[in-house]
């Protein structure tokens, strides 16, 4: 199995949420099947079948979290120092050519990309496009919208 990047604050967030679906709600979900087994026929016993429903969903996600972990490669980000260049793990603060717009995202792991955070994935169109560039650069994204130009205005490892 080969590794995936990842952040250390992506890594701590994923143990983080581990941790309380093990302490947490696994123990809470085991307490409300039994509970509800207590209350007899269990073939048209709702309280139940949602617990086991709720009790799947944390399993698959306690599953998924620890495979993820395994297959991590965590790379200390704040003691990266690539000249300028962009890396993995970076945070680029880009202008928008044509709206003049400014914005930053940080470079990280597929697993822990999250749009909304400003955090992309290493694979996406946008890191593509910016790794191993500098500060000055201007680069050219396809975006399904078209292509977009973006200068780089800082590079920053933290």
């Amino acid at each position: 199995m080969s590794k995936v990047p990842m952040t250390i604050q992506g890594e701590k967030k994923i143990r983080e949420e581990l941790r309380d679906l093990t302490k947490n709600k696994r123990p809470n979900v085991i307490r409300a099947i039994a509970e509800a087994r207590a209350h007899g026929d269990l073939s048209e016993n709702a309280e139940y079948h949602a617990a086991k429903e709720e009790q799947g969903l944390i399993e698959a996600r306690i599953a998924l979290l620890e495979e993820k972990l395994s297959s991590a490669q965590v790379i200390d980000t704040a003691s990266l120092d690539a000249g300028g260049k962009v890396v993995f793990g970076a945070t680029v603060d880009l202008m928008n050519l044509s709206t003049d717009e400014e914005v930053s995202y940080q470079i990280v792991g597929k697993m822990e990309a999250d749009i909304k955070n400003r955090l992309v994935s290493i694979a996406s169109p946008l890191a593509r496009a910016l790794i191993g560039r500098e500060e000055g650069d201007v680069v050219t994204v396809q975006a399904p919208s078209g292509n977009i130009e973006y200068e780089i205005l800082e590079v920053r490892y933290q």
